[in-house]
């Protein structure tokens, strides 16, 4: 890099970091758990960048001003002295290759504006939990240019903030949506072990990663994207709760519960066993269906008989312009559906119990309700609930998209108690004529001939 003299060394990156260099998709996200050493590879990779590429336009963005100078600013400044210039009233370092490295950052929603129109080579996003997916967004329309130059944008992150869902759903989950290209996201996890400096020179920063409470110690120390400050569901745990699938015995019964609106049909089979445990092992997630396409689908995918079927309470207000309700356009379509409880926080209550791990053999701790991996969303959506703001004890509403999974399960969960409601007798293979007057029936006879025979 031209200079009067003066010399930048780049110093000994560990191996997450050097992977994190090295990277080069249109987007990398480095980090997962703290300590990782993520805003010095941040620093670094401005500097490499800058002086590989004369004349590159480079922003690097934190939440807030103070942890901006504080993280960025100040020690760029000193490690480039004689290398760059320094402009207070432009927040920017210009080198003498002619590159230039802005500093900004974005309180709110409305900070980002000042972007917009200006055209960045490279957008580093320091903290990315921290911005909202507005933010995120709005910034990636300024990640153009026509010159040669490398087009990338750089996210550090930790599980937790405001932003935790649209980081987690691209760079951990890779959920892709609309024009967005999995080969464009890259992930790069970092834990403080891989920081060997930082154990070296503050020992007592990993004693303190581990003396944290447990939903804390699991997002900050392990990286975990399952649990973080705010989660509502503490007691989820992908290692107790999520299983491979397995053969459902014949006998247990079977309950279909259902959270649906026009907007999203979530649905869920489970299945009952004789320790009172539940098995759900099958998910029906689609978005646009009326009663008639979602009862189809639902009855397309019942391989086994079902004894039971859950909905909300609000299926059962009737129309004015019908008179008929939801719950009764499911039964004129053969799927006779079952009132649970309303009470949101009641229906929490209950699906934490259900969540809540008993101690198996060996000490091992054992989910009384199991979910197979081949309900992804519903293991997506539950761990991702956070408190309302405004109702003590109760989930927040929003993102609405969250809610569906979570409040179908939670209709199983207040109505299916072992304590209160025993399990149903194994059922008896229904004769060929019982078969044949179930087929003909409708919706009532059916469904008195399911509780009458099981």
């Amino acid at each position: 890099m031209p200079s009067s003299g003066a010399r930048w060394q780049l110093g000994r990156p560990n191996p997450r970091q050097r992977a994190f260099f090295l990277a080069g998709s249109r987007f990398v996200a480095y980090g997962g758990a703290r300590g990782g050493g993520k805003s010095w590879a941040v620093r670094k990779k401005a500097v490499l960048l800058a002086a590989a590429h004369p004349g590159i336009r480079l922003l690097l963005l934190r939440r807030s001003y103070p942890e901006l100078r504080e993280n960025h600013i100040l020690p760029l400044r000193a490690e480039l002295s004689g290398i760059a210039q320094y402009h207070e009233t432009r927040k920017a370092l210009d080198f003498f290759n002619g590159s230039r490295l802005r500093f900004g950052y974005c309180d709110g929603d409305g900070d980002v504006l000042q972007y917009q129109g200006q055209e960045y080579d490279v957008i580093f996003i320091d903290e990315a939990t921290q911005f909202t997916e507005y933010q995120y967004s709005t910034l990636t329309a300024c990640l153009r240019g026509a010159n040669r130059h490398p087009r990338r944008m750089y996210l550090t992150c930790n599980p937790g903030g405001v932003g935790h869902d649209w980081v987690k759903r691209l760079f951990v989950d890779r959920r892709f949506r609309g024009a967005e290209r999995p080969e464009d996201y890259s992930f790069i996890p970092a834990r403080v072990y891989d920081n060997e400096a930082l154990l070296e020179r503050d020992p007592h920063y990993l004693h303190m990663l581990q003396n944290l409470p447990e939903e804390l110690r699991r997002a900050w120390l392990e990286g975990d994207w399952d649990v973080f400050a705010g989660q509502y569901f503490k007691e989820f745990s992908r290692e107790v709760h999520v299983v491979a699938p397995y053969e459902i015995p014949g006998h247990w019964p079977v309950t279909v519960t259902m959270d649906y609106g026009l907007d999203m049909l979530a649905c869920y089979w489970i299945a009952s066993d004789e320790q009172g445990r539940a098995h759900v092992f099958r998910e029906l997630y689609r978005e646009g269906l009326i009663v008639s396409e979602a009862a189809e689908a639902i009855l397309q995918r019942s391989a086994e008989r079902v004894a039971l079927y859950l909905a909300p309470p609000d299926l059962w207000s009737r129309r004015q312009e019908s008179g008929r309700s939801v719950a009764d356009l499911f039964a004129e379509r053969g799927i006779p559906l079952t009132r649970t409880a309303g009470g949101r926080v009641a229906g929490w209550m209950a699906l934490r119990e259900w969540l809540r791990p008993t101690a198996g053999e060996e000490g091992r701790r054992e989910a009384r309700l199991r979910i197979f991996e081949t309900c992804p969303n519903l293991i997506r959506t539950l761990p991702a609930l956070r408190y309302d703001e405004l109702r003590v004890n109760d989930a927040a509403l929003h993102p609405h998209e969250l809610t569906h999974a979570p409040d179908a399960l939670r209709g199983f969960c207040v109505y299916w108690t072992p304590e209160a409601r025993p399990l149903p007798k194994r059922p008896q293979p229904w004769a060929e004529d019982l078969l044949e007057d179930y087929a003909n029936a409708d919706a009532a006879g059916r469904q008195y001939l399911l509780e009458k025979y099981g």
